[in-house]
Parts: structure tokens; sequence; C-alpha cells
């Protein structure tokens, strides 16, 4: 009797900002690991995260949304997210069905057409959809590449997760495991924990702030009681982004700061004292230095 082989590579997510491609690694691990929020560009950093599956290890490559860059953070997440085509072994272009396809889509597309490796168009968020929008949408999107396969899905939903991981793992090479059975993630413990923060602080702070706010896990300490004590640092550009981001009396920061460490407790299994300290760094998006030092650089 033939064994039936194992496959295992690589799938890069792909496509504009806010088409859901945190939201589909997270339904495919069935964990958060990727955080997302309704702020475009969440995504800065490429996280690869592992599903294992009978048969095979799929790692799944989520990259930065492709967009007009207006900085030098911008161009950097580009060149990020468009390496990821040309090392992979299957690319998948999600586009939203509740946006019309626009020119971003057909620039993004246009890439992707380029690529080598098997395409797969994936509709996301079908949740938010009619049936007729969601059948307008596919034949509208299905024009900007030449695509292997098209599926619907709602990550939030589950709906077609299990799917859309099938189709990828036909198209798989043969290979061995890239990662251990309980490695979830290729992301540190600091990684995460500085999304998890930044995520809350998307989440609590008005429209002029998101865009401007990095942060940076300066420490995880352990105690000999198993608690850990971590200190982040949350840089914003101008005085009055930090006064937004502390609040009065330093009640927005707190409120970051209860939110996020329920997140980090549940990452690092343990009660969590976390520090959130707010620094000004005038026009750090613009700093090549500063993008490399906090991992937001292409070659990261």
């Amino acid at each position: 009797m033939t064994e039936t082989p194992f496959r295992s590579g690589f799938v890069a997510l792909v496509g504009r900002p806010n088409a859901g491609k945190s939201t589909l690694l997270n339904a495919c691990c069935g964990k958060r690991l990727a955080i997302a929020t309704p702020v475009a560009q969440t995504t800065r950093k490429r996280m690869r995260a592992v599903v294992n599956a009978p048969g095979c290890q799929i790692v799944i490559v989520d990259t930065p949304g492709l967009h007009k860059p207006k900085d030098a953070l911008g161009k950097e997440l580009n060149r990020a997210a468009l390496a990821e085509l040309s090392d992979v072994d299957v690319v998948a272009m999600l586009v939203d069905v509740t946006k019309p396809v626009g020119t971003g889509d057909e620039w993004v597309g246009a890439h992707v057409d380029h690529a080598r490796a098997p395409k797969i168009l994936v509709l996301t968020k079908a949740d938010l959809a009619k049936p007729d929008q969601v059948s307008a949408q596919v034949e509208a999107a299905s024009r900007l590449a030449h695509f292997d396969d098209v599926i619907v899905t709602s990550a939030t939903e589950g709906f077609n997760v299990d799917a859309f991981e099938r189709l990828v793992a036909e198209r798989l090479p043969e290979g061995p495991k890239w990662f251990p059975d309980d490695m979830d993630s290729d992301a540190t413990d600091e990684d995460l924990v500085s999304e998890f923060v930044r995520e809350k602080v998307l989440l609590n702070c008005r429209e002029e702030v998101p865009h401007s706010v990095a942060v940076s896990c300066d420490e995880i300490r352990w105690a000999k009681d198993g608690h850990a004590s971590v200190s982040c640092t949350i840089l914003v550009e101008r005085e009055g982004q930090k006064g937004i981001v502390v609040g009065r009396g330093g009640s927005m920061v707190k409120r970051i700061g209860q939110a996020a460490r329920k997140d980090v407790e549940r990452l690092l299994g343990a009660k969590v004292y976390l520090e959130l300290r707010v620094q000004v760094r005038p026009q750090w998006r613009r700093d090549a230095n500063e993008i490399r030092r906090l991992g937001y650089d292409a070659a990261e």
C-alpha cells in the first residue's frame, strides 16, 4: 500500500488594507495571533503562523496591506509584502466582498499575476454581503489575475475556512515539517506583546493617532512566584498625540493597559504586571533607522 506523501509549504496572504488577512490567519489557527482592527494598515510585521493537519503542514504568512505609501514606513511595508510573492508555494489574494473592486485591487492583482506560485482568489467577509453582491464581486475580482482557484469565505463565521486550508494543502509540494508541532508562530513573545498593546491603542484612540503609533516591548521579567513584569514603550510623533494616548490623569493609557494585559496573560500563561510608557519621537515613520529598530523593515 502506497503511503500518502506529506505536504508542506508556505502560503502568503496578500491584499489591500482591511481585506481580512489577519482575521483569516487567526481563524485557520483557531486562536488570536495576529491583531485585527478596523484601522487600515493594522498589520506592519510579517507573521508566519503554523497550521498542522493530517498529512500536511501549512505555514501562513500574513503580510501588511498593500497601499499607496505616504512615508518611508509605507514604502517598507509594501516592499515587505511584495517580497513574499516570490518566496512562497501558494499566493492567496484576499478581496473584501463589501467594497467595489478598484484601482488598488488592480495594482495588487498585477503583482499577484506575476507570481510563479499557484494563486487562490479569496473573497472575504461574505457574512456582511448579500448573495448577489458576492456573485458580482466574484466576477469582478476574478479578472484581477489568472487564478487557479476561487473561494468565498467568512473568517468571523468560520465559513469555508477549512475549505480554504484544503485548497492550499492541495497546492503544496511534498516536503518536511518546517516547524515543530508545538510551535504556532515564528513571532517572539516580545513581538506579540507589542502588537497586542498597539491593537488596544488603535481601538481606543482617536483618528489622528493610530498611524503615528508604534510599540516596543522592552522587557519581560519573570518573578520567582511565576508572575511576569512586562515593560512597553508606546511611541507617537507629536506631544498632542501623547496627550491623547495618556488621557486625562492617565485614564487612557490605563484603559489600554487593562485591555492589553488580558491578551498578554493569555499569551504568557501567567499573571502579568504591565508597565506602559509613552514617548514622543518626531517623524519616526520617516526614519529608516527607527523603522529597522522597530522591526518594520522588509528584511525582518
